[in-house]
């Protein structure tokens, strides 16, 4: 299954990112099906090429939940973000027992 993901590059401590086209199962390092675009998030500017996006996804192709949520940010999806990195609720039911 082809999947939009966001590959790291850059130094320690100074991430940036490129959106790709790649297979869901592979690794980031390598080489990749198709590069779509850049994402900075230190200063959170970004290109994106829109009709290469929108080719990938009419062949069926799926974003992460990160590329989902930059995707929005774009413009390119409409939607709502997904949470990304939310904790899991509490059972009320897991009281302290006194």
């Amino acid at each position: 299954m082809l999947m939009l993901k966001l590959k790291r590059t850059g130094k320690k401590h100074q991430a940036s990112f490129r959106l790709i086209v790649d297979e869901k199962r592979h690794k980031m390092v390598g080489k990749n099906i198709e590069e779509l675009g850049w994402y900075n998030p230190r200063t959170d500017k970004f290109e994106i090429k829109k009709d290469r996006v929108e080719h990938w996804m009419k062949i069926g192709a799926k974003p992460t939940d990160s590329a989902h949520n930059l995707l929005i940010n774009a413009g390119i999806l409409s939607g709502k973000k997904i949470a990304v990195h939310s904790q899991p609720k509490k059972k009320a039911e897991q009281a302290p027992s006194a």
